[in-house]
């Protein structure tokens, strides 16, 4: 699926660790590798500002009101969160437990090459695609004569035969059941992954997650600003043919919430990458522990409970 981008300009994140300059990979932002958060570590819920809101308890009264007297229009909610229509979920530690492996791998390129470099040195890079991902610690690390395009086709050689073999269970759990709920519900949904298609089609296959269950596929084949850039969710908005307005992002990375914001969406966040310390200044609209622990009502009502019954009247 060949995707038409149009370049954006955008300022450097502004960032306390940020790498030395380099024109290859203006738009890195790093993430504090103290602030990395492993997947076991537990974290509190967090209901962020939305993007759409009424002012005050009389906002939530009036939403309530409408409710409870099923004047709610059918498919649409409650004021204060908007209307959805389609969820894009990113790929690396949203549907797949995959940023640990990829982080692994990197390691096996620079060691190829001869470099000492650690798992943490690809922190503050994930989430903005293989390119940077490599591109950036070998910039911090002052590797001479680094070729991105050799060490991206050596990092999936290594990745795909050793980390992501076909149904090895990578897949998060209560991932296919939110897909599926949000599917029985109306909404499309997409993957929206800075990762090249290479990768995306087989951390799926690993994750036993076919990808006829989506209606939209967007990696980063296509495009030349990667996230934090908005590029690849506007593309995948308008592949789905669903106002931006209306897409609900699902992301890990920091540069990831970045790009959502950017394209005027609203973002859950999940804590299995970044600690939820970290992921609060990009002003998520929710944050979560992991895919497991998004409900229907986070994506359709943002966080807010809705009686079954009245549901039905929706």
């Amino acid at each position: 699926m060949a995707l038409c981008s149009t370049a954006l300009s955008l300022r450097p994140l502004s960032s306390p660790t940020r790498p030395p300059h380099s024109p290859k990979f203006p738009y890195l932002s790093p993430v504090p590798a103290a602030l990395f958060c492993h997947r076991q570590r537990p974290a509190q819920t967090l209901a962020m500002a939305p993007l759409r809101r009424l002012s005050g308890t009389a906002a939530r009264a009036s939403a309530s009101q409408k409710v409870e007297e099923g004047t709610v229009p059918a498919g649409e909610e409650r004021a204060e969160w908007g209307k959805v229509s389609a969820v894009l979920f990113d790929m690396d530690g949203v549907l797949c437990n995959s940023e640990e492996l990829s982080r692994m791998a990197a390691v096996d390129v620079f060691a190829d090459m001869g470099v000492s470099v650690t798992t943490d040195d690809f922190i503050p890079f994930m989430g903005t695609g293989e390119a940077n991902f490599l591109g950036g610690v070998a910039s911090v690390k002052g590797v001479k004569g680094f070729d991105p395009e050799a060490a991206k086709k050596r990092f999936f050689e290594i990745y795909l035969d050793k980390y992501a073999k076909p149904n090895s269970g990578i897949g998060f759990p209560g991932a296919l059941e939110l897909i599926m709920e949000c599917k029985s519900r109306g909404l499309k949904v997409a993957v929206a992954s800075s990762a090249d298609r290479i990768k995306v089609d087989a951390n799926l296959a690993a994750a036993g997650l076919p990808v006829s269950l989506f209606d939209a596929i967007v990696s980063a084949d296509a495009f030349e600003n990667l996230k934090p850039a908005p590029d690849i969710f506007l593309a995948a908005s308008k592949n789905l043919n669903v106002p931006q307005s209306e897409c609900i992002v699902i992301e890990d990375a920091l540069a990831g919430v970045q790009a959502a914001k950017a394209a005027q969406m609203r973002c859950i966040a999940v804590t299995t990458t970044l600690s939820e310390e970290m992921l609060q200044p990009a002003s998520p609209s929710l944050i979560r522990n992991e895919i497991g622990s998004i409900s229907i009502d986070d994506v359709l009502y943002g966080g807010h409970s809705v009686d079954k019954e009245k549901r039905k009247e929706m």
